[in-house]
């Protein structure tokens, strides 16, 4: 059985801290509990307007924790320097728009050949692993291998968005496109992520797509951390995504 790691992003964590000031809660001390809790990797978005994650987040994430650290940034001259100065595990190239609430879909690939490319190619050179943040289809993973990106990580928006809907139809179409993409991905020598709005109820099929390897969720497991706590939360969706994967291997195997 491939083994499917779960990368949990603190941003929220930090959100929180902002809405106040000051240092509680302390986005660091999320991510070792995370560590504690199963986690497999931290993920951060340092996004343009610091509405969450700061510059001294990241360096402190760096210095103070011992999962790797995957750095959400989009494709400017500033996250590239910052990126290229702290040297996380990962960079995740993202979508961003000043105006909107959170990341709303997947990147250009297609058409932003020209400007994604140099991005790629400078954090290769620098031994940081690259991912491409993509909507889940044929031709924006044509566009990843034609960017020389290793990784991609598809968008699972539009498929948790339809459980929250409570659109059937529309559910069991978007898990149709995350699993022909993942597929897909892995037919071109990409490796495959995914990520957004997972929660307790939508990981599981998700999670029992054989060839995707790492899942990264955040808001949801901050949100349980205020009922149940953050390790708690976490254990939880660990558990949920290890039993779904166990159980779709034995499944194929049957």
């Amino acid at each position: 059985m491939r083994q499917l790691r779960l990368g949990v992003n603190i941003d929220h964590v930090a959100t929180i801290r902002n809405a106040r000031g000051g240092r509680h809660p302390d986005p660091v001390r999320a991510a070792q509990a995370a560590a504690k809790a199963g986690a497999d990797g931290i993920t951060a978005h340092l996004r343009e307007d610091r509405r969450h994650i700061s510059d001294d987040d990241i360096l402190q994430l760096v210095n103070e924790i011992d999962l790797p650290l995957n750095l959400e940034m989009a494709a400017t001259e500033e996250m590239l320097e910052i990126a290229l100065r702290h040297s996380p595990h990962a960079a995740c190239i993202v979508p961003e728009k000043r105006e909107e609430q959170t990341t709303e879909g997947g990147l250009n690939v297609v058409g932003g050949h020209n400007h994604l490319a140099p991005f790629v190619r400078a954090l290769q050179e620098a031994d940081i692993r690259v991912s491409l943040f993509i909507e889940p289809d044929r031709e924006s993973l044509d566009a990843a291998v034609a960017l020389n990106a290793p990784v991609v990580e598809l968008h699972t928006g539009a498929y948790c968005e339809a459980d929250l809907e409570g659109d059937v139809l529309r559910r069991k179409t978007e898990l149709t496109r995350l699993l022909d993409a993942a597929a897909y991905a892995e037919a071109l020598g990409l490796e495959c992520h995914a990520g957004h709005g997972l929660t307790f109820d939508t990981v599981g099929d998700v999670a029992a797509i054989p060839t995707i390897v790492e899942l990264n969720i955040g808001h949801f497991l901050m949100g349980e951390a205020i009922f149940g706590g953050l390790e708690s939360s976490i254990k939880r969706m660990r558990s949920l995504m290890d039993t779904a994967r166990a159980e779709a291997t034995d499944a194929r195997s049957a």
